[in-house]
């Protein structure tokens, strides 16, 4: 049915290759493009990108011609592709007992390292409570085992309750993040993997399509107001390339993370909890703390990879802090993770970045839609903040000077705010007191120190400084 040739030489070097889609899809417009796709998932190695073909307008008329005896419609195709993948799926599938042997194997080897890791965890408690500071991997590996510790509480039900575990699988087909992360497999690591590429390259879209213009605070200090007004200024009169990267960041450093929540729309706040791996349930409130209590966690493992050094992560570790932070991850090499991740360093720490600027950066350069440069994302991102946040932040900045008539603006639309909070949690008794605040290093500050804050700052200094002492050296040899 398919006679694509890399498939074949494919499915000949490993039979137990599983053919995943191919879709032909055409788009008719004024300049129509004819674009294939072909995903091959093999079992054990990593699936490799799509491969795109792009044809203009003279060339999709022959290649219609070609592809009109296989596919006529997308749905047939679709139906053809599901014939296919059950047919592979028939011819590969292993006998029955294999794989009961399989399953037992794998739920066994799982329990070993559960038993493993609460060892290890238990060693690491006494360490931490005779007054030894923990290391990032120390402190990640006794948060990932108690997590699986207390997933199992769950199962008690099951031993409980009579008869009740032959609905086991019926409640790990509901909820699969119910059993430990030990037990595990490759095919649910990858399921999840590609649920939240899908879900962030979504929400990459909704929030490239969903911005809305703002306009310049009236008031603000004499610095703060030129340097809005300069921006904006060049941005609207297509000068947006004039504008240079440290007159974009003292723009950048005016903004609050938690000005930004208060004031974000819901679709907003849904799609930066998506793009950071949390579940957008609940009311507004409810979102926004969960929100800030991420952003703390994240705040806090900047600072321990800062000072330890990207360097010092494994490539599992990578993959996890990169994901953590909505950096790409999947078929990135570890050197390219390591540069994306000391860039989102260098902007949070060392440019003083807000956070909430920083996700909705990585989330406006997710999608490959050609813009890739950070400082690019983040002039748009800057023009495309909600108008009630600038009302807030004109009021914040000056308020002594502000007139009457802004003070009443910015208090109607808190009460808009409010009213639309409150109409959420009508029916709903919320528990949540969100009075955490992102400005607030404290928490960090506890588990890190100042000292030992002062100490990175002072490296990442000396690092700066080889640099530029390298470059300078360079070109004197280039003169010379």
């Amino acid at each position: 049915m398919f006679k694509s040739t890399r498939l074949h030489s494919l499915a000949s070097a490993r039979p137990e290759a599983l053919l995943i889609s191919s879709v032909t899809c055409r788009l008719m417009t004024p300049r129509v493009f004819h674009i294939q796709q072909h995903h091959c998932f093999v079992p054990g190695v990593q699936p490799f990108s799509s491969l795109r073909s792009f044809s203009t307008t003279p060339n999709f008329l022959k290649e219609t011609e070609k592809s009109a005896t296989v596919e006529k419609t997308p749905e047939k195709a679709l139906e053809s592709v599901k014939a296919a993948e059950k047919s592979v799926t028939k011819a590969v599938k292993a006998p029955l007992t294999q794989r009961i042997k399989e399953g037992i194997h794998h739920y066994w080897d799982g329990t070993k390292l559960l038993g493993m890791g609460i060892k290890v965890s238990c060693r690491l408690l006494i360490k931490m409570g005779t007054g030894y500071e923990l290391t990032r991997r120390e402190y990640r590996l006794l948060q990932r085992t108690t997590g699986d510790v207390l997933r199992l509480f769950p199962f008690a039900f099951f031993l409980i309750v009579p008869f009740a575990e032959l609905l086991l699988p019926v409640a790990l087909k509901l909820f699969p993040n119910l059993l430990p992360s030990t037990y595990e497999s490759k095919l649910d690591r990858e399921k999840k993997l590609a649920m939240l590429r899908n879900t962030r390259t979504k929400v990459s879209h909704v929030l490239r399509t969903s911005t809305q213009k703002v306009h310049l605070p009236s008031t603000a200090t004499d610095q703060q107001k030129a340097d809005f007004k300069d921006f904006m200024e060049k941005f609207n009169s297509g000068k947006a390339e004039e504008i240079s990267k440290d007159h974009l960041m003292r723009v950048a450093r005016l903004f609050n993370d938690d000005l930004i929540l208060d004031n974000s729309s819901r679709s907003i706040l849904t799609a930066m909890s998506k793009f950071i791996n949390l579940r957008p349930y609940g009311s507004d409130q409810i979102l926004r703390y969960r929100i800030r209590h991420k952003m703390l966690k994240i705040k806090a493992d900047d600072r321990l990879i800062d000072y330890e050094g990207v360097d010092s992560l494994t490539t599992q570790e990578l993959q996890v802090a990169c994901a953590s932070r909505g950096i790409k991850s999947y078929s990135a090499t570890p050197e390219q993770m390591r540069k994306w991740l000391n860039n989102w360093l260098v902007l949070r720490l060392h440019e003083k970045l807000p956070s909430t600027l920083a996700i909705l950066v990585n989330a406006y350069t997710y999608e490959d839609t050609g813009v890739t440069d950070q400082f690019e994302a983040l002039k748009t991102i800057l023009s495309a903040l909600p108008v009630e946040f600038y009302h807030a932040q004109e009021l914040r900045v000056d308020e002594e000077n502000a007139t009457f008539k802004q003070r009443i603006n910015v208090l109607k639309e808190q009460e808009n705010l409010i009213r639309a909070e409150s109409a959420q949690e009508k029916d709903n008794v919320v528990h949540v007191k969100d009075k955490l605040n992102l400005a607030d290093d404290s928490e960090v500050q506890k588990r890190v120190g100042k000292q030992v804050e002062k100490e990175a700052e002072e490296e990442w200094k000396q690092k700066e400084q080889k640099k530029v002492e390298k470059m300078k050296a360079e070109e004197k040899q280039k003169d010379s």
